[in-house]
């Protein structure tokens, strides 16, 4: 290595990758445009989804002078930070296991005599 002429290294392009799904996790705007086409990813599962969306969020993807926004290398247009979290929150309330039906009525369930 020649350290009086170092190769510069463009961290903001991101490795390339012939592994689909690691390419997602760490180049999501090169396959999503908007956090919401994550979520509506069928072939993804929920920690996949978590996964690409927590990259999306890191520091790494923050738009230089604004940290509220990321765009991640090769993205069209910025995301906003609360976006992704709002995926994110989305995320967890559609992975939540409903409350199993208790024999119990609640108290709006009654009727009044």
């Amino acid at each position: 290595m020649d350290r009086h002429n170092p190769k510069p290294i463009n961290l903001s392009l991101g490795p390339e990758t012939s592994d689909l799904a690691l390419d997602r996790l760490l180049s999501p705007a090169r396959h999503f445009t908007h956090p919401d086409d994550v979520l509506k990813d069928g072939t993804l599962d929920i920690q996949e989804k978590r996964a690409i969306l927590s990259s999306w969020a890191s520091d790494a993807c923050a738009v230089a002078s604004v940290p509220a926004l990321r765009r991640p290398p090769g993205a069209e247009q910025s995301i906003s930070f609360d976006q992704i979290m709002d995926a994110l929150c989305r995320l967890d309330d559609e992975s939540r296991p409903m409350p199993a039906e208790s024999g119990h009525r609640h108290m709006s369930d009654r009727l009044d005599a």
